[in-house]
This record gives structure tokens, sequence and C-alpha cells, in this order.
């Protein structure tokens, strides 16, 4: 007996277009183009969403940005980044290994060490840099929150600086101080306010079932600004999410478990994806969604939406079909 293969729908078409397979995509070592010829800079990146960073606006495997670029950084022991900034935010969210990151001002550096699912949300126009003086490569996420980039601005670069100046951000003798929340210099206090410790936010049950962390956002222990909004989502055994809309458009990447991501259309039709880690779908403003977990442990969503403020969205709870 010959079983008919299902003809994809439009909705099963554009969902697909809009999901990205770990798997299915490539690093690239040469994303950066002002790190050639310096082992010691050598990082790797996999673009989702836009570009980043990189120049490498036409690359046809990530998908068109809106308000926020995804991208996954891979770096290992005893490279670095040098100091640069943007003229829009930056985060980084560890996701395995230990990451220093410094931001200089004047020849004055304060470093923080960030963990797994630790954050970091870079000030405009500020000086950073990172690098990785653990045993182990760091594999983060990077967003830039705005569609297109302008070219980073390189404040300690070795190509022009000695390479100890530039590994360490471009700190003075004796002028690189340690993240401290309670600390009293300008560089200190600022850090502070974008500063995310995974272990330190509150975690909130949402009556649908599901917990939210929220790192940049309108709740308590989140950096509050006006770039984009971040929030780590946890789902337990098979768990869900009713249909959702939002006005802008939210990327959904799995970090850890199994996860179904779910897209309706007016007519009640639906199209369901399923996330292993690192996997991504990217909804379009005004696509109604759900999310469910189907495996027997809990799943964790990282969940970036194209604008700032306080949620705008009630959620409900869906019964795991």
């Amino acid at each position: 007996m010959n079983i008919a293969t299902p003809i994809p729908t439009d909705l099963d078409n554009r969902l697909k277009a809009s999901t990205a397979r770990f798997a299915d995509k490539q690093f690239d070592w040469d994303a950066f183009p002002a790190n050639r010829g310096f082992e010691e800079l050598a990082r790797a990146q996999m673009r989702y969403i836009g570009a980043g960073g990189s120049p490498k606006v036409g690359d046809t495997t990530t998908m068109k940005p809106e308000h926020f670029t995804l991208s996954l950084i891979y770096k290992e022991p005893g490279r670095y980044a040098a100091c640069h900034s943007h003229e829009i935010e930056e985060s980084f969210l560890v996701i395995n290994g230990a990451l220093i990151v410094g931001w200089e001002r004047d020849g004055e550096v304060v470093e923080v060490q960030l963990g797994p699912k630790d954050m970091i949300l870079n000030a405009r126009e500020i000086g950073h840099g990172f690098r990785v003086d653990g045993v182990e490569p760091v594999l983060m996420t990077i967003s830039v929150d705005v569609g297109k980039p302008l070219p980073p601005v390189y404040h300690y670069h070795p190509k022009e600086h000695p390479a100890e100046l530039a590994r360490t951000f471009g700190a003075a003798p004796g002028k690189t101080l340690p993240f401290d929340r309670a600390g009293t210099h300008p560089i200190q206090r600022l850090m502070a306010d974008y500063v995310v410790r995974h272990a330190e936010l509150p975690t909130v049950w949402e009556d649908a079932g599901f917990t939210r962390k929220v790192y940049v956002g309108d709740a308590p222990g989140a950096v509050h600004h006006d770039s984009c909004r971040k929030e780590m989502w946890g789902l337990p055994s098979r768990a869900g999410i009713a249909p959702y809309t939002r006005d802008v458009e939210e990327a959904v990447m799995c970090l850890d478990g199994a996860l179904q991501v779910g897209w309706v259309d007016d007519s009640g039709g639906q199209s369901i994806v399923e996330l292993g880690p690192r996997d991504l779908v990217r909804i379009p403003a005004g696509q109604a969604h759900f999310l469910q977990n189907p495996g027997a442990g809990a799943a964790t969503a990282w969940v970036v939406v194209g604008q700032s403020g306080a949620e705008d969205v009630s959620f409900e709870a869906r019964p795991y079909v």
C-alpha cells in the first residue's frame, strides 16, 4: 500500500523558509576582514538573521533582518576581539564557556567574566572587547539591535597598537578594574546597568505554564533600555503556549531540549516544525504562532523581540497535541 506524501502548503513553505537548522549551517572563519593576518583575533560566525557586525550582508543563507540581527560566535581559548564600538547596542549571551568582556574609556577598563546564560548589552559608542582566558572555547549569541549596523569602529587593534595593549582592550598599566555592581568608578556604575546574571534574574511563572527570565525589557533585574527585548523561556515537558501574534518580528532559538513552533493561518490550518539545540525560527510580524515541548525534559529558548518596553501579549496555555 502506497501512502501519498502530503503536498506542502503555503504555510508549510513559509515556515520552512523561516527555519534555520544548526546542522545545515556553516561557521565562517573569515567573517571579519579586520582579523585577517592576526591569529590571536580568530573567531567564527554563524549567521542566522542578518550579517551582524560582518560586512557579508549578501549572504543568501541568512534571513533578512528588520529590527535586529542574530548570529553565533565561536572563539577558542587564548583568542580575543579587539576593542571596538558600534552606533547601536549589541548583546552577548554566553551559551558555553567563560567570556571576559572589557569596557574602555580614556585608557581605563572594567572587565566582567560571563558564564553560561549570562548576558551583557554593550552600550552604544563605548569601546568594548572580549577574550577567552578559560580552558574551553566560548559559544555565544550576538544580537545587534538594528537590521543593518554600520561597520565597527576599532579603538585598539594589533595592526596599529602593541599586542598586549590590544589584548587588554586599551587599558593603561594598572588601569584595569573588575566588574563590581557596588563599585564607584564611572565605568563600573555604567556597566552595572548592562550586565545580567542568569542566576540573579527572577524566574517568572506565567499562568500559561511556562517560565520567563527577562534580560532586556521592563521587568525587575532586567536591562531597562529602548533596544530589542530579550528573554529566556522554559517550557516543562508537554507544556504548550496557545497561538499569539506580535506587531513586530520575533526570533526563537532553542538552547536546550526539544521545542515545537507552530504557525496558524486564518482558515485554522497549521504547520509545525521541531527545533533542537541551536535551531531557530524567525516569526514575521502578524504571524500567529504557538510553542510546545514534545520532549520528556524541559526545553529552554532564547527569545528576541523587535521592540522594547513592557510585554504587550497575553499568553494562554495550550494542551499538548
